[in-house]
Order: C-alpha cells, then sequence, then structure tokens
C-alpha cells in the first residue's frame, strides 16, 4: 500500500467511504478529529472529546460515535446535533469500532481508555434508540456484515477471537456469539475489519504490518502490507468498490521505531484490491 494521506494520527480508525460524496472520512481517536481529503488537500474537524466511528446518514450528514454520545454532524456547516447518549455516564469508557447495519441500524462498541479491564460493550442504535447488545468487552472491533445480511462479525481484540452471530430480519443477534476464528495464538491484534461483496473478511492486524484476507470459511487467502506497523482499520472505496484503504497509529509506538519509518500513523491507499460492499446507510 501507498501513503493516501501524510497526515500521522496518534490513533487513525473508522475509515468511512461515503457512497454519494464519493470520499473518505477518518478519525484519529487519540486527536479527536475527523478528517477527509478534498481537492487534493487535507481537511480536519476537531471536537472536544473522542471521536471514533461513523455511518452515513444523507449526501451531507454523518451519525458519529463519541466517547459520551451519538451526534449528527453536518460536513458542510460544521455543526452537530445530539441523537442519544453514549455512556455518557462512564468518564472511564470511550467509543472506539462501529459501522452501519444492513437495516439502517449502526453498531458501536465502547471501550476502557486506559488498561483492558472487561468494562466495554457493542451497542445498537436503531430507529432512535440504543440497545445493549453484548457486554463484559475490552477491545471491541472488527464490526462487519455478511453481504446477504444474515450475520454479524466482531471480536474483543483483548481475546483475539473473531465472532459470528446470526441476525434477524430486522439485523437483531438471535443466537449466541460463536468463536468463527480464534487468533489468540498469533503475535498480532486482531483490530478492524471489513467483509467484501462475496464474504470475504479483511482484519487490520495491529503490530503485523498488514491487512489480512480470510474466505468465508475462515482460510487465510492473502496479506496486504501495510508501510504503518499498527494497521487499525480497513475500508473499501473509490468509484467501483475496488479501493482499499487501511488507517494506522503512532501512538504507543518507540522512539526508534518512530524514527525508522515516518510511515507510522498515516492512512494507506492500494487499488484493485478486490470488490467492497458499499456502506449501508444510517436511518435516524
Amino acid at each position: 500500500m501507498i501513503p493516501y494521506d501524510k497526515t500521522v494520527c496518534r490513533l487513525g480508525e473508522g475509515p468511512l467511504w461515503h457512497p454519494t460524496r464519493a470520499q473518505l472520512y477518518w478519525f484519529d481517536i487519540l486527536s479527536c478529529t475527523l478528517n477527509t481529503v478534498e481537492s487534493g488537500q487535507h481537511r480536519r474537524w476537531t471536537f472536544d472529546e473522542n471521536v471514533s466511528a461513523a455511518g452515513w446518514v444523507d449526501d451531507n450528514h454523518l451519525l458519529i460515535a463519541s466517547e459520551t454520545r451519538l451526534f449528527r454532524f453536518n460536513l458542510e456547516t460544521g455543526t452537530s446535533e445530539d441523537v442519544l447518549p453514549l455512556e455518557a455516564d462512564k468518564k472511564e469508557t470511550r467509543s472506539n469500532d462501529g459501522r452501519a447495519d444492513p437495516y439502517g441500524g449502526f453498531w458501536i462498541g465502547t471501550m476502557p481508555k486506559s488498561g483492558d479491564k472487561p468494562i466495554g460493550a457493542f451497542y445498537r442504535y436503531y430507529k432512535g434508540q440504543i440497545s445493549t447488545l453484548f457486554e463484559g468487552l475490552s477491545i471491541p472491533n472488527a464490526c462487519c456484515f455478511t453481504p446477504d445480511g444474515t450475520e454479524a462479525v466482531f471480536c474483543d481484540s483483548a481475546k483475539n477471537q473473531v465472532m459470528r452471530v446470526a441476525l434477524d430480519q430486522e439485523g437483531w443477534p438471535v443466537s449466541e456469539p460463536f468463536v468463527w476464528m480464534d487468533l489468540s495464538g498469533e503475535g498480532f491484534g486482531v483490530d478492524g475489519a471489513v467483509m467484501d461483496a462475496d464474504g470475504n473478511f479483511w482484519n487490520a492486524q495491529w503490530g503485523a504490518a498488514r491487512i489480512a484476507c480470510y474466505s468465508p470459511d475462515g482460510t487465510l487467502l492473502h496479506t496486504v502490507p501495510v508501510a504503518g506497523k499498527q494497521s487499525s482499520c480497513p475500508a473499501f472505496g473509490g468509484k467501483d468498490l475496488s479501493t482499499l484503504f487501511c488507517t494506522t497509529a503512532a501512538e504507543g509506538l518507540g522512539e526508534a521505531e518512530l524514527q525508522a519509518s515516518e510511515s507510522n500513523g498515516m492512512t494507506f491507499i492500494q487499488e484493485n484490491a478486490g470488490i467492497g460492499q458499499a456502506e449501508h446507510r444510517v436511518l435516524l
């Protein structure tokens, strides 16, 4: 992969290809920013708290998850409108990975700001309400959905086990999650992920400087090298959804590692990587 944007993020996350704006948006969680590229120039919006993930609502609006709330953000005016609180009473947690589901809902995980205590959860916003899906998580990640909308995939990066769960016709889990892939013995962290149009699972692997692509049965098909050691989350975009993007993080790396490569924390791109799914729209 080559750099898409050379802005160094402390914790790049949540890349989202907006299908009607034909534009990539991503977050630097620890710097409290939403980022994009417009007319070849980097642009950012800064908030007063951590922001981590988004879904698109319409041509001009995103639903953004922060450490205390879900809010509707206007990309033209930079104004926001609160939708619902999100663990606003828990000062020790923040939002993390999230994605819109095929039914107009939005899944969002929360995690401790420090340490790996299992005080996080996955929630679902749907038709004006937030419901708890799974509790007792430390680092919720890898949220994505099968092309037919019948299953959701997610993980707790502290355990490195990728879970799957069946969904009903409104997108609600109807069974207990089961371990689909156990990567607990590997020397990397299972981080953000996306599923392509064929149901292949593309996973950014923290500490391994790569994205790994797995078939629907969990077979490793191939890997894509990423110049940033801490690859954090992939996304498909571009005109025909064949362009693969990936965020990375510079936070936590030693001075020697940072000096050895200035790419850590940048956002990367590779053309003709596969064919992704269009990101689903959030229905407010």
